[in-house]
């Protein structure tokens, strides 16, 4: 029975975040990216990069085709909040945030 409560405790604290607080504000999936400035403040590292979400359309006999693509803008932020928290990744699509990841302990 301790190794089932465990074993999903252990399956839980691996999953993404949806969801962080910043003092008395909570940051979540969903947030704008200057929100979250507005909430936390400037974060330890960011890094932007580009990359394209799209879709294939094909009619089953192959005589209609249609390809749609979208140029997505990714920032990913670290948040350092000291020793005994843990650190933030934040990664926004197009300035949203998509994703929260816990990190390891800040220093």
């Amino acid at each position: 029975m301790k190794t089932s409560v465990l074993m999903i405790c252990l399956m839980l604290a691996a999953t993404d975040a949806l969801a962080f607080r910043c003092g008395r504000e909570l940051v979540q999936v969903g947030d704008h990216k200057l929100d979250v400035l507005e909430k936390c403040g400037e974060p330890e590292w960011t890094e932007r990069r580009y990359g394209t979400r799209g879709s294939r359309l094909r009619h089953p006999y192959g005589a209609l085709e249609l390809n749609q693509y979208e140029e997505v803008v990714i920032d990913e932020w670290i948040y350092n909040f000291g020793r005994r928290k843990f650190k933030q990744f934040l990664q926004f699509e197009n300035g949203v945030l998509k994703k929260i990841e816990n990190l390891d302990y800040g220093n």
